[in-house]
């Protein structure tokens, strides 16, 4: 709803004495690397409640950015000047000019001042209908921040120099009340000692062994150790279930993820079962769910992927962080499940260079489901969670869902995808899954599903028919089937003995030939996957026709791309269509290594 600019009356703000409003905040994040900079966020009734502890005895600004930069943000500043609290609307123009919005949309609440830190609280609308500030969705917001030491002058700010910063939250996430008694056991499952380069990005991988247990448990909590100093430096940790075929000499050592060299059991590692990222806090399962361990069907071997970010190639940087998983031996009702839903992550991914956004679709299939539910859950299943992951060149990603032809509330979405924040999105709602058609269509790379009760279902995704998509490059002959990759281009002969990767390489690309590209593989029919545990197949998979009532099904506000270069990590689609949005500014044909 859109209402009338609010008129603050400054004078009639009393200096608030320490502590606060009294209202609750339940999410709380630094934003800083050094521990000066608190935000504290929750609803309060229509609007968003912030609070920011800063440590400071000038001015705090706080605001909204599409970028993580100071062009075209949406700004607020505020402070305690000779004991008179002020909070003033500001936005930035395209050329970062910091100039007051005619509109003021922040509501002060409580301000305070003592001899280190200044406290601020103050309220606004979602959507303020002001076309100089942003409005907050359920989609990733990039906050930026930065505070002075001098209070705010009849010039307006000063300039913060080094004090400042951007982070990227979900401001809407539902609140989580899950208390744990500090006698319930865990285990940790961090690095020792790895030796981080000095460059600015590292992949860092290492296998390890659930530890034995002589029952059924439940992990009811996995939670991030971080650490202490490297807060900056982790910036997101993905924990995949691997293959139970191996022997402990698997765990010995670490190594870089996506190197070459890359110990193959690493690659048997595929199905995301806890994701975290900067920004993050712990996930906690609903009281009627958890992860199960100590039976044969559970993980024993599992991959812990540690992102590790240096941009200013410091050097002789140890790190020993991870993850904690807490658990119980009182059982609760369900078992958890982690379905894999999007496209088939495989180097068939095709995004051409040089085009302003590119969609990509991956597929649930009514036949999958309806095969893998009829035989264990024909009930259906209940999703309580969603990871949306993609890697770099992923803008926007949602997750949809269909049901006998008609599209259901949306699962999960990110139309401001960042690719350093990613981690579980707590549905409001559960929604339940029946045989019968769950759909996505938008977008890039993979979507996990957690869910209950477990069924013997991983994987449910698909890709675009390899063979109409080398037609369309001018390929006419391959030398094996294409049922049995790899093949080689056997003519015409600018592509002989090419693979697909390289032939689609050579292709000379045109942004008309990609805008063609895209719209033929978003209407292909599509090679499905159906996965068990076990890696297993169901039995459908091979070639599937989309259904013509779902072609388009969902048009959406065109989602935002970048210019990266970089590739996707898998795919998700239910009958589900899952699609997602790419960009791709160079060719990428990679969905599971970056």
């Amino acid at each position: 709803m859109c209402r009338w600019p609010l008129l603050l009356l400054w004078g009639l703000l009393p200096r608030a004495a320490a502590g606060g409003s009294g209202w609750p905040f339940p999410h709380r994040t630094l934003l800083d690397s050094e521990g000066k900079y608190w935000l504290s966020w929750g609803p309060r009734g229509g609007r968003l409640a912030f609070r920011l502890e800063v440590r400071t005895a000038g001015y705090v600004g706080f605001g909204f950015s599409s970028t993580g930069a100071m062009a075209a943000a949406d700004i607020v500043v505020g402070g305690v000047a000779r004991g008179r609290p002020y909070l003033q609307d500001y936005f930035t123009n395209a050329n970062r000019e910091l100039r007051k919005d005619a509109q003021q949309d922040y509501h002060l609440e409580y301000a305070m001042e003592n001899s280190t830190h200044t406290v601020i609280e103050f309220t606004r609308e979602l959507h303020t209908c002001d076309i100089n500030d942003k409005s907050i969705s359920e989609s990733t917001v990039r906050v930026i921040w930065a505070y002075h030491h001098e209070d705010v002058g009849e010039a307006g700010p000063k300039y913060h120099e080094s004090n400042r910063g951007t982070k990227s939250l979900r401001l809407l996430n539902p609140e989580k009340t899950s208390m744990l008694s500090t006698a319930i056991p865990y285990f940790d499952l961090v690095n020792q000692d790895v030796s981080i380069p000095n460059k600015g990005t590292t992949y860092w991988c290492q296998m390890f062994k659930i530890p034995m247990l002589q029952e059924k448990h439940h992990v009811i909590k996995v939670e991030p150790v971080i650490q202490k100093g490297h807060e900056s430096l982790v910036h997101h940790i993905l924990l995949y279930q691997c293959s139970s075929n191996f022997s402990d000499s698997v765990l010995d050592d670490g190594h870089e993820c996506y190197h070459p060299n890359m110990p193959d059991a690493f690659l048997t590692c595929e199905t995301v079962i806890f994701a975290w990222a900067i920004g993050g806090e712990g996930f906690s399962y609903p009281p009627h769910v958890g992860l199960s361990l100590g039976t044969p069907l559970d993980p024993h071997y599992v991959l812990l992927e540690v992102h590790y970010d240096n941009p200013t190639y410091k050097e002789g940087l140890i790190d020993n962080s991870g993850l904690r998983l807490f658990y119980t031996a009182d059982i609760r009702k369900y078992d958890a499940g982690v379905i894999e839903a999007g496209l088939w992550v495989s180097l068939f991914h095709t995004i051409p260079p040089g085009l302003p956004d590119f969609r990509s679709e991956g597929h649930c299939t009514l036949e999958c489901l309806e095969e893998a539910l009829e035989a264990e859950k024909p009930s259906g299943i209940h999703v309580f969670a969603v990871l949306l992951h993609a890697h770099l060149a992923g803008r926007g990603i949602r997750l949809r869902h269909f049901r006998k032809g008609e599209e259901m509330r949306l699962l999960a979405y990110d139309d401001d995808f960042d690719f350093n924040f990613q981690e579980f999105q707590y549905l409001k709602e559960e929604q339940t899954i029946l045989p019968g058609g769950l759909s996505t269509r938008n977008e890039m790379c993979l979507s996990y599903l957690l869910y209950y009760p477990r069924i013997n279902l991983t994987r449910c995704a698909s890709i675009p028919d390899i063979m109409e998509q080398l037609q369309f490059i001018g390929v006419k002959e391959i030398y094996r089937p294409v049922t049995t990759w790899p093949f080689i281009i056997k003519s015409p002969k600018q592509y002989r003995n090419l693979s697909f990767m390289d032939a689609m390489n050579k292709f000379k690309w045109t942004k008309k030939e990609g805008l063609a590209f895209n719209k033929l593989v978003l209407s292909l029919p599509v090679n499905v996957r159906c996965s068990k545990t076990d890696n297993a197949e169901w039995s459908i998979q091979g070639m599937t026709a989309l259904p013509p009532n779902i072609e388009r099904p969902y048009q959406a506000e065109p989602l935002v791309c970048g210019a990266s270069s970089t590739s996707l990590r898998g795919n998700v689609c239910l009958e589900l269509l899952l699609s997602f949005v790419v960009l791709g500014s160079s060719l990428s044909t990679r969905s599971l290594w970056p």
